[in-house]
Parts: structure tokens; sequence; C-alpha cells
């Protein structure tokens, strides 16, 4: 659209690509709600606000409500197990128009391959997918990634206007050891935004973590957390994911001064949550019923991210701003009647009517490569008096404790403990095909017979696997590297369950309808498994995960966190 076009349409002076007709509309601008106007768009741009606009398509939105098409400030679309089109047509249903998405989980098996396969992909659905620079790749030096991706390598990139910044800085410990290449990433995202990730961080190393440039965090847990970084001048994405949950403990920060600082994002949501409870708009719903008004609870899941990431056309109702709209039956209970994104109707009467491919033609290569395995290969030998380290799951969160014991053996080999739940676990690394096996017990997976696998294990997604005995753990990572990724469970020896995830080892070519049903299916075999979690997978993805404490386990070994540093499995006279 030329200027002279805008202007003419602004003024009337030419039809209108599509008018919404005696629409009530959102006014962020003013905290008000403008009654019975008219929203003219001239091909993807809104050019008028008023009455009397005449448009080739006209929609009737009387009785009903606009508000700007809401966004999700931080997301890893990976762990939505499917492509971005895939996930477009779940969010998109949901009304979020924009994504700023953080690729590190791809960026870690592939770097910028991965990087370029999201990028590419995405220009194919109705949804616009700004990324953030992966600044953690690895996230850390202490487990084995399929890519090292340092500031030299990610400097290219901030030239492209899709690219917004610097993504979620999870080396807190790096950044205030003022290590090198931590500071390089830092001083190469100048002027742009870098995103923090700071669980629990708070005096004088808050300070220094604020003062490096990093000005958000999607971590805070609880209001304390929030309050003491919104007071140093910090934004506060309150997360709704799947395995993290904070919305509930931080609505109560929400109010009329510091709304435009807090925004909504998921982080990580998998698609049965997705397709049954919602994105974005099921957080507006949760906030609102929790006492905050709705022209707050909207302006929170779009405005505030729009002004934070410096997206000067989206996030508000305008002349001149993106038309990426959502048309609403009711506010309340964000009941989605349209979205029309970049002036388009993609969503209406609450059905996705933009067909957009599944498959998109993309070279990747392999990314599950493991040498030749054995059973023996999971064997640690200890003495009759030794204890042993364990990772204690906590159900439903990604933090861990420690427990201290003596290991159940078999002819001096530590095996699994089924009575006690002291199962054993390793890490397989899965990019280089090394000899790298990280061996340890977990407690709370509660399988009492088989093994599950996965080649989805934040942050850099080797194969992780847990079982009552060595031969069905062997059995599910060999399916695993036969399916290019995926999870599997085996019994007997056979395979009796199995997702493949061939893109990246992370992400289905598949529907997410029918991901969700083959996942689902597997949630309830492993429930017949005797797991009593409500997703073993989720949980144990995230035992790989050496920043969040307290004990974890990578391809190099047990890791303690709170230590940042290596711990020895078997414990010594001096170690507790």
């Amino acid at each position: 659209m030329s200027l002279v076009e805008q202007i003419d349409a602004s003024l009337g002076k030419i039809k209108s690509s599509f008018v919404i007709k005696n629409v009530n509309i959102l006014n962020f601008f003013t905290g008000n709600i403008d009654k019975g106007v008219d929203v003219a768009i001239y091909k993807d741009t809104i050019v008028g606000i008023g009455q009397d606009y005449h448009g080739e398509k006209e929609l009737d939105g009387t009785g009903k409500y606009l508000s700007p098409g809401f966004i999700d400030a931080h997301v890893h679309i990976e762990s939505s197990m499917v492509s971005v089109g895939e996930y477009a047509k779940a969010v998109v249903n949901r009304g979020t128009t924009s994504v700023v998405a953080d690729p590190h989980e791809i960026a870690n098996v592939l770097g910028l391959d991965g990087i370029r396969y999201m990028l590419y992909t995405s220009k194919y659905a109705p949804i616009n997918v700004f990324l953030m620079a992966p600044s953690c790749v690895p996230a850390t030096s202490f487990e084995t990634s399929g890519s090292t991706l340092r500031a030299f390598d990610l400097h290219p990139l901030f030239s492209e206007k899709w690219l917004l910044g610097l993504g979620e800085m999870m080396n807190f410990p790096g950044v205030l050891a003022k290590d090198p290449m931590v500071l390089d990433k830092i001083s190469i995202a100048s002027g742009k935004v870098i995103d923090g990730h700071a669980p629990g961080l708070s005096g004088k190393k808050l300070n220094a973590y604020i003062g490096a440039g990093i000005y958000s965090d999607h971590e805070t847990t609880t209001k304390e957390e929030a309050m003491e970084k919104l007071s140093k001048g910090m934004y506060i994405m309150i997360r709704e994911g799947t395995a993290t949950k904070d919305l509930e403990a931080l609505i109560p920060i929400i109010d009329e001064f510091n709304h435009t600082r807090i925004m909504f994002c998921t982080d990580d949501r998998h698609p049965h949550d997705l397709i049954n409870q919602g994105h974005i708009d099921y957080m507006i719903k949760r906030a609102i019923e929790r006492g905050i008004t709705p022209i707050t609870a909207y302006k929170v899941a779009s405005y505030s991210a729009a002004r934070y990431f410096g997206l000067k056309n989206l996030g508000g109702i305008a002349p001149g701003y993106q038309a990426d709209l959502v048309l609403l039956d009711s506010l309340d209970d964000v009941k989605i009647n349209s979205v029309i994104k970049s002036g388009k109707v993609v969503v209406e009467n609450n059905h996705f009517i933009y067909e957009t491919p599944v498959k998109i033609p993309y070279d990747l290569r392999a990314s599950v490569n493991i040498r030749w395995l054995s059973p023996d290969d999971f064997k640690v030998k200890v003495e009759p008096e030794d204890r042993v380290r364990i990772i204690d799951i906590v159900p439903n969160q990604i933090i861990t404790k420690e427990i201290i014991d003596k290991p159940k053996t078999n002819d001096g080999m530590v095996v699994s403990d089924i009575e006690r739940d002291y199962l054993i676990v390793v890490v397989v690394e899965r990019h280089r095909a090394s000899k790298n096996i990280g061996i340890g017990l977990i407690h709370g997976i509660g399988l009492k017979k088989g093994a599950i696998a996965s080649s989805v294990a934040h942050d850099s997604h080797n194969i992780i696997a847990v079982g009552t005995n060595f031969d069905d753990m062997l059995k599910a990572i060999i399916r695993i590297k036969s399916r290019q990724g995926g999870f599997a469970i085996a019994l007997n020896n056979e395979i009796i369950g199995n997702l493949p995830l061939p893109i990246a080892g992370l992400m289905t070519d598949i529907p997410m309808v029918e991901a969700d049903k083959k996942m689902q299916e597997l949630l309830k075999i492993t429930k017949e498994l005797g797991s009593p979690l409500k997703d073993p997978f989720m949980q144990l993805g995230f035992m790989a995960l050496p920043v969040i404490p307290k004990l974890k386990i990578t391809d190099k070994g047990l890791f303690d966190v709170e230590k940042f540093a290596f711990t020895p499995f078997i414990v010594g006279g001096n170690d507790e």
C-alpha cells in the first residue's frame, strides 16, 4: 500500500478493503471501550476509526468487541512438538496473532540451520513469528549440544528485521562471573532488547544482572520476587505453560500503574493444553476471573509486549496499525467470533479457514546420531557400603531435590529398585555419536516395569531414558535412533508405544490433533506401567537441564546446579 492510498482510504475517498461496522473497540490509549464505531482496513493496515466507512467487504460488529491480536511474549514453538503451521492453527484460533519465539531448542540441535528452518516455515502460516537470537547454545558447558553459537555466529542475525533481540540469558552465573563469551553476546545486542532468565535472583546480584542490560524475566514465581524485579525496572512475563504455571501466583501483581510492564507468555505449552485449554486467551480469562478489569487484561495480552519489543504497529487499534484483530462475542469469557490477520479473516465463527501446509519441503540433516550401545554401558559398580546421590523429582515442577541413600545392586552393579522407586536414568549424547553417557538414579518416575525414553531433553536434547531394567531402556533408545527422534516405551524388550519426532528430534510432521492423540496413548501406557505423574516424558525432559536446581544429569554426569559444578554419583566421606 502506497502512502497516497493510505491517505485516500483514511479520508474515505477510496473504498476500504474491509470494514468492521458498528463494533465496540478496546482503546488501550485511553483505557475506554469506544462503542459503535467503524474500523476501516485497507489491504493489511487499519486506515480509519469512526463513522460511515465503506468497504469491498463489510462485517457487522453490532454488540461485539474488537481487540488487537494477542501476543505471546516468550515461547519455544518447538515445545508444541508440531510444525509452525500446525502451531499457528492452534493458537490463531485462540486469538494469538503474534509470538516472540526463542528457537534455542532447535538451535541447540541444528544451530543456525535450525533458526533458518523456523523462519522459513513461519512464512507459510498466518501468524507473526518474531525471533530472539538464542543466547545459550549450549545453555552451559556441562553438556554436549549439537551446535555452539558464539557472538560471532549470532552477529549477522541482528541486521534482520524479524530479529528483535537476544533471547533469554539463562546463564546468569556467567553474567555475574563476567564470562567473556557471555558479555560478548550482550554487547552485540546493544540497542535491542535482551530477555532474562533469572529464577530467584535478588539483591546485588539482581542489580548486576539488570545493569548488564537485561530487562525482562519469565522465571518469576512469587509476588515478592516479581515486585522486587518490577521496582528495579524489569518487565515481568507472567508464564502459564504446561510444566510451569505461574499465573495464579502472579495475577495479584497487576495494577493500573504497572500493567504496561507486565506481559503474558507460555514458554512451553504442549498440544493437549493448546487444544483443550487454550493459549493467551486462557490467561486473559483467568485474570478477569481473578478481578483484573477486562480492558487491563486484554492490554497486558497485547499492548505491553508490543511496546517492550518495539513493535510500533502492533498491540493497538489505530490508524497505521497492522490489522491483526480479534472479534469477540463477549469480553469476560474471551468468546472469540473471528480473527483477522493482516486484514484477512483467518478464523470465522471460531473455525480456522486458512490453509496451512503440514509438511513444507526443507532439508534438515539427521540429528540423532549415537554410537553402538549395549546394556553394559548403563552399569555402574559400587562397593557394598557406598551411598549415592539420587535425583528426587518434585511433582509438576522442574526443580528437583537430592536424596543420598544406598542403592540396590546385582553383582556389585547398581540396578533399579522398584520398591523404593530408585530407577536407573541415563543421558546418551545423540549429536556426535560420542561415548558420553551420564548415569544416575531418579526417584519419582514411579515405573513398576518397562522403560521410557525421549529425545526431548532440555536444552541440549540428548536422549534421556529411565527404566526398571537395562534391556528395555536400550530398546527404547534404539527406537528413538531409528525414527530420528521422539518418545518411546519398551516392555519385555518390545516397543509398545512410540511418537516419532523426526524434525530435529523435537517436532513431528503430522497434524497437532493426531500428535495429541498419540501422546495421550503414550501417557495412558505410562500409567499402566505404574507412573503416577501426569506426564512423565515432560518431567523427564527437564531432568537434563543444568540451570534449574538442584540435582540434574547431563551426558557428562550428575550436576549440582546450586554449586554449578559436577558432583560424584558415589558420595565420598566429605561430600554431603
